[in-house]
């Protein structure tokens, strides 16, 4: 368990500040990626592991399927844009999709279908492009 809690860390460690500009968020290498889920899915994993898993699944849903259209939230953890078509950059996005943490988990890594967590209310997908149920699972 130290070896994936230090991975976490290094994956979840701040940037270090002197840029008034953004930066682009940390790559999450695979090792680290697959550490933190192999914690979530031994059950208790520590926040850090979880938040380090889903923003490993988004980073992966992003470079599976780039673009600017579909808004993809996993409150408090991350939000992606993905999917190409229009490019939305005001107010609220015609495509969004929210989920839990370990709703996403599990959608993303084929343990439940999207189908299934959207009929029961996990799953909230807004607008013609919602639909991301092509694109999983990954494969991390």
């Amino acid at each position: 368990m130290g070896e994936v809690l230090r991975c976490v860390r290094r994956a979840v460690a701040p940037e270090p500040a002197g840029s008034v500009d953004a930066m682009p968020p940390r790559r999450i290498e695979t090792g680290d990626g697959r550490a933190a889920l192999a914690a979530v899915s031994a059950g208790a994993a520590p926040r850090p592991a979880t938040a380090t898993a889903v923003r490993y699944l988004l980073q992966l849903l992003v470079e599976k399927a780039p673009g600017n259209s579909v808004e993809m939230r996993v409150p408090p953890f991350g939000a992606v844009q993905v999917i190409e078509g229009p490019r939305h950059t005001r107010g609220t996005p015609p495509n969004v999709v929210e989920t839990d943490a370990a709703t996403w988990i599990a959608v993303a890594t084929g343990e439940e279908h999207w189908a299934d967590a959207v009929t029961a209310g996990r799953i909230v997908a807004s607008g013609v492009r919602a639909d991301l149920s092509a694109l999983l699972p990954l494969r991390p």
